[in-house]
């Protein structure tokens, strides 16, 4: 930076200011090493020339320095110096400040997460026999032998061979953001579409083609808006057929990669990243609908009648990890989760920068959102796959769900089978990307290569020039000497990528620019004041670099190029004999350098981040400091000009590359992941014939009606539940009324009875089965009852919402045959029964109820003993089990709530918490609130549970009286999907007309992580209305409306009667 030339000028400005505490003698050009004080005084000018040359912007400064040389008079130049001086000096005290409080929080972090390690030892020791005690956190610390303990975990695993051809898997990838199709990939178009589009579609590729693999589908979103290309519309797009078998067997119909895309969010706008989170549970919902379907398709295939569920369910990125947590809750299936960029080493990395608040960040990147489902999705995931260990350590280090001590520990005890109490740990791997390594050219290494780039483009001699590819032409109009060595770097135009930095380099080394020419592919454009602002002010800024150092003739920057172009561009640079340039701050990997190597490039790559471990493994080339300009302009003049550096990494590099091939990847993927725990859904897909004939089915008469997702949100995150209490209602179409009417005019009917306020219609009773009588309704009316008084007893009101409910139900029989009931509540069982009684409601009008916030599952119509009694779903309660250490959780809550230090030992009298031993069960912790004043936060119980590793939901309800603390599968919107899975789907050929009419009793949503308890609070009092389906999307479509609005109308003729209430503030619906 002291090297700039208006540097030394300004430096020389202040000297000749007056400056006396410098000496004159001092060269100008030189920043002084001078003390911050002076005779006893602080010194500004010193403190300036200190602090400025090595931490201001320079773009501020330099802005600064034009105004000052402008000013003629001395005097007043002087007081300019002078007072920006004691301006700089403000803002690095503030910026002095803001890291000190950094470090406090990093401090309170560490001593939270050495906490958490020592309370999850002592907790566990206790199991342990004296010799066994010694294997703890404290010992590991001191004797980490990862390398050998890693070989030997590896020879334990079984390696992915030819010879598991026989299993057919069938894997789902997810990747929600950015646009997403199989050819001619947009990368570069904006932020969301680089890298790792490109990514997960090759490994979608590549993993089909492995042995043992019967079908890949790769989630994405369906984008049907003028914005985009067609293509992303599609809701299918095959990406490769499936292999034929050695003995010349067809692979079958549904095998290969395909991209599925499911709709959710507006239909007509391409959203960025931070614009999907709301719409989360409306994409599961769908790809849930897909993988049922699908795995009925699959069962007739390959399973030989038994449904086919997917081997594993992969998430990239935050987005993707939160929606793949759900569908493996859901489903019962292992998660593996890739962060590809974390959220929290985002927020450090602009935090630092200085330029916005933590609340601007929050408000521009979500980013607070995006890290919370990065730590659900480490909840939920059996595996992490990382690129480099660097990655590990310092990136999802930050996390509160993964500690690197603690995760040595539980995996030390789970390989002895010693009981981890329910704490877990994701664990970590390193599998590097793979390359497709189709498009590169065996290239020869001699002499000869010197002249072919000049037989191709026309010598000096005159002679004709070969064909060349059209982007070589593109690259080379903007050089003079086309033949000089190239230095090629390739990347979006963003900040992080430190491409300008890479510019002042090359600008300011004569010998370099003499040497070489510099190329830089910086994605699409067509007008740079059309781009977003990052990227938009990255070009500017090198389009004035190039003007300023005068590099024309010497820089190409083309505008376009085709992600087919890519390839021909690495031979350019390769022909020239140049070099691969990464300089970026912070690099995830680097597969653009893996791919240059690939084509004989040696590489200059940051030494921060992933080019490390590529370097260790390649040898083919310099690492670099990008934010040192004589370090990278030294490392590329090295390697471009001593000719035998330059054969050997180029040689290192085509000798070690095959570690890199996308077989290698598949592979070790597969066999890490055959690793995991293997899990299936419970229940049953298959259910027995209605007892509605065929011929005269209330189905077949509804052929156009569309199928809705269930979008119910486990955060409370409902854009469609607002306004008053009120009823939705969806249009109607008559000729399809009147088509219903021939239709039900021919069922015969029992005589109707009159319905009274016990709700005792005979019609609905079936004989009872194995199958929950929910499996065979078409119609689900869910009420979820959140009205609650300030002892957390039912509001008295809400028995006589639920009895209108039910008779405006009864009031159309042939809404009511085909129909059914589902109760959703925080309370218990038993005091839902009572509830129900007081209302002299039959517990058996409910084909389904949903208890003590989603932690049981009761079937009145199947599931009772010989006295009547209810008892729970067992599939249901072994599926929710899953990491519940129910003894472990109520041991460290107890010692959480009841100190501030998190070490217990308060009186019980004086805890402000009791076990509410009625309101529990053996998957749910329920505790009374004695004192809502000295309850915790939510969000920072969570966190403590997680840095002990523990997973789990808590959650404040029935009015902020109780906390229930629950299994992490747990919840009443996965407890709805798990009881009613035919009738989320939305295939037409499929229950296409099942419908869920979901009816919310309550009073306020909160959401996630907010609890209306704590003093000082804001209450949010919303009156909450009766939703009936889907108000969004699909209101506007061809009769989907017709059996809601039926519905609807038959309760709005009984609140016609009678008042509505309004209830009271309760839970977030989870």
């Amino acid at each position: 930076m002291a090297g700039n030339e208006w540097i030394n000028g300004y430096l020389e400005a202040i000297l000749d200011s007056g400056a006396s505490a410098i000496e004159e003698q001092q060269k100008p050009t030189a920043a002084p090493a001078v003390s911050l004080t002076d005779r006893g005084h602080f010194n500004p000018t010193k403190y300036f020339v200190e602090e400025v040359v090595t931490g201001v912007d320079e773009s501020d400064l330099h802005r600064t320095w034009i105004k000052v040389v402008a000013t003629r008079n001395t005097r007043e130049r002087s007081s300019r110096l002078e007072n920006m001086c004691w301006r700089i000096w403000h803002l690095t005290r503030k910026k002095k400040q803001l890291e000190w409080e950094e470090l406090q929080r990093l401090a309170n972090r560490r001593w939270e997460r050495e906490q958490g390690r020592k309370d999850a030892t002592e907790d566990m020791s206790e199991d342990l026999s004296e010799g066994e005690k010694g294997d703890g956190i404290g010992e590991l610390i001191h004797c980490e032998t990862p390398r050998k303990q890693f070989q030997r975990n590896i020879s334990n695993l079984e390696v992915w061979s030819d010879d598991k051809k026989e299993k057919k898997l069938y894997i789902v990838l997810i990747s929600l953001h950015g646009l997403v199709r199989g050819e001619n990939m947009e990368l570069g178009r904006d932020s969301d579409t680089g890298g790792q589009v490109k990514y997960v579609v090759e490994l979608s590729r590549a993993l089909a083609r492995m042995p043992g693999v019967y079908r890949v589908d790769l989630f994405t979103r369906q984008i049907s808006s003028p914005e985009v290309d067609w293509s992303y519309g599609e809701p299918t797009e095959m990406l490769t057929a499936g292999l034929d078998d050695n003995d010349g067997t067809d692979a079958g119909e549904s095998s290969g990669a395909y991209i599925i895309r499911i709709p959710f969010g507006p239909r007509d706008k391409y959203l960025s990243k931070e614009l999907l989170w709301p719409y989360i549970q409306e994409f599961v919902d769908g790809a849930l609908a897909h993988i049922l379907n699908m795995s009925k398709v699959l069962a007739e295939q390959i399973g030989s009648g038994h449904p086919i569920w997917p081997y594993v369910i992969h998430g990239h990125y935050a987005d993707a990890g939160d929606s793949a947590a759900l569908l493996s809750g859901a489903l019962n299936v292992p998660m593996v989760l890739t962060g590809h960029s974390l959220g929290r080493n985002k927020l450090e990395q602009l935090l630092k920068q200085g330029r916005q608040s933590k609340e601007d960040i929050n408000s521009t990147y979500k980013i607070m959102r995006r890290i919370e489902g990065e730590e659900l999705s480490l909840d939920a995931a059996e595996l992490v796959i990382t690129s480099t260990k660097q990655e590990i350590e310092e990136q999802w280090g930050l996390y509160d769900g993964f500690d690197v001590k603690l995760e040595k520990v539980l995996r030390a005890r789970s390989r002895r089978g010693v009981n981890c109490h329910g704490r877990f740990m994701p664990r970590m791997v390193v599998i590097p990307p793979g390359m497709d390594f189709s498009n590169v050219e065996a290239q020869e290494d001699g002499p000869e290569v010197d002249g072919e780039l000049t037989q191709l483009i026309g010598g000096a001699d005159g002679s004709s020039p070969k064909a060349i590819p059209p982007i070589w032409s593109e690259v080379m109009r903007f050089l003079t000497n086309p033949h000089k060595p190239m230095i090629l770097a390739l990347s979006r135009p963003d900040p992080k990528k430190n491409i300008t930095t890479l510019l002042k380099a090359f600008g300011e080394c004569r010998p370099l620019k003499e040497l070489a020419n510099l190329t830089l592919i910086m994605g699409n454009r067509d007008d740079i004041e059309e781009m977003s602002g990052g990227n938009a002010s990255v070009l500017a800024t090198v389009l004035k670099l190039i003007d300023k150092y005068d590099l024309y003739g010497q820089v190409a920057y083309p505008k376009h190029h085709k992600q087919s172009d890519v390839p021909d561009i690495y031979r350019l640079a390769a022909k020239t004999k140049g070099v691969f340039i990464n300089p970026a701050l912070v690099e995830p990997f680097g597969l653009t350098l893996i791919e240059a190597a690939a084509h004989g490039l040696p590489m200059v790559a940051t030494k921060n981040g992933g080019p490390v471990d590529i370097h260790r493994a390649l040898n083919n080339g310099l690492l670099v400091d990008p934010h040192d300009q004589q370090e990278i302009a030294a490392a590329l003049l090295k390697l471009l000009s001593e000719k035998n550096l330059w054969h050997d990494c180029r040689k290192n590099g085509w000798r070690n590359i095959h570690l890199f091939s996308w077989p290698e990847h598949c592979r070790t993927y597969l066999t890490r992941v055959a690793a995991c725990r293997r899990r299936h859904p419970q229940w049953q897909t298959d259910t027995p014939g209605d007892d509605i004939v065929a011929e005269e089915s209330f189905n077949d008469s509804l052929k156009d009606v569309q199928d809705m997702s269930l979008r119910l949100s486990v955060d409370g995150e409902k854009s469609s539940l607002n306004g008053s209490f009120d009823v939705s209602l969806v249009g109607a179409d008559p000729e399809l009324q009147d088509q219903v009417n021939r239709v039900l005019s021919k069922i015969k009917r029992p005589a109707s009875t009159q319905t009274d306020n016990e709700g005792g219609n005979k019609q609905l009773e079936y004989v009872p089965s194995k199958y929950p009588l929910l499996r065979r309704r078409r119609k689900l009316i869910v009420i979820a009852l959140d009205c609650y008084d300030s002892n957390g007893a039912p509001d008295k009101m809400m028995i006589q919402i639920v009895q209108e409910i039910i008779k405006a139900i009864r009031l159309d029989p042939q809404i009511a045959r085909v129909s059914g009931f589902a109760l959703s509540t925080a309370m218990p069982v038993s005091e839902t029964i009572e509830f129900l009684k007081s209302g002299k409601i039959k517990v058996n009008e409910f084909d389904v109820l949903i208890c003590s916030s989603g932690s049981e599952v009761y079937y009145p119509g199947s599931y009772t003993e010989e006295d009547g009694k209810l008892f729970p779903d067992p599939d249901y309660a072994s599926h929710i089990d899953y990491r519940w250490g129910c003894e472990g959780l109520k041991k460290t809550i107890w010692k959480l709530l009841n100190s501030p230090d998190g070490k217990g030992g308060l009186d019980p009298s004086s805890s402000p918490i009791e076990e509410d031993l009625e309101s529990s069960n053996a998957h749910c912790i329920s505790y009374l609130l004695k004192d809502p004043s000295k309850a915790r936060n939510v969000d920072d119980l969570r966190q403590k549970l997680r840095m002990r590793g523990l997973r789990c939901h808590p959650m404040y309800c029935r009015n902020s009286t109780r906390m229930q603390v629950i299994p992490l599968l747990a919840s009443r919107a996965q407890a709805l999907r798990w009881s009613s899975p035919h009738l989320i789907s939305k295939d037409k050929s499929i229950n296409r007309n099942s419908k869920l009419l979901i009816v919310f009793v309550r009073a306020v949503e909160i959401k996630r992580g907010e609890h209306v308890c704590l003093p000082g609070r804001e209450r949010r009092h919303r009156l909450r209305r009766i939703d009936i389906g889907d108000s969004q999307d699909h209101n506007h479509e061809r009769g989907g409306g017709k059996w809601f609005r039926g519905a609807a109308e038959n309760i709005g003729k009984l609140r016609k009667r009678r008042h509505c209430p309004t209830g009271e503030p309760s839970y977030r619906f989870c």
